[in-house]
């Protein structure tokens, strides 16, 4: 199914988060759907329903409550369904420990949350302008942490 827009998810359980990060899409001249879920149950309760549609790119925190960023990857890496969904990992942490795992579950990308409202508008467009395809078919750690 082909859409005209890209269709964003972030999953952060900060408010400011999330609205710093739809208010960033606004200004973006990207033509993107944004969705946001506050926990990983409420991602996951919404991507595993039938009835929804997948994003293209899903944004995810590591540290939520009731379902982590990790069980989510997790989840969803075990189920075929959602093979076509890039994941960004987007997170306060730039823990070493945290970039080896995430990067060794699959996520596509690591992208440190930056505190700066330009800087957040930069790397969102970066990140949803990325040709996946190409990205994703040569991964390796050097191209997985996205360097601010």
């Amino acid at each position: 199914m082909d859409k005209e827009y890209i269709y964003i998810i972030l999953a952060d359980d900060d408010q400011d988060d999330r609205l710093f990060f739809t208010d960033a899409f606004s200004e973006l001249k990207i033509n993107t759907k944004v969705d946001t879920f506050k926990d990983g149950v409420e991602l996951m309760d919404y991507l595993n329903d039938p009835e929804s549609i997948l994003p293209n790119v899903l944004f995810l925190d590591l540290n939520m409550p009731k379902k982590n960023g990790i069980e989510c990857l997790h989840e969803i890496k075990r189920n075929e369904k959602f093979n076509d969904i890039a994941i960004a990992i987007y997170s306060t942490s730039s823990s070493e420990e945290d970039i080896e795992e995430t990067f060794v579950c699959g996520a596509n990308i690591y992208i440190k949350k930056p505190n700066d409202f330009n800087l957040l508008k930069k790397v969102l467009s970066d990140v949803v302008t990325i040709n996946w395809q190409y990205h994703t078919s040569g991964l390796n750690k050097d191209n997985f942490l996205l360097r601010l």
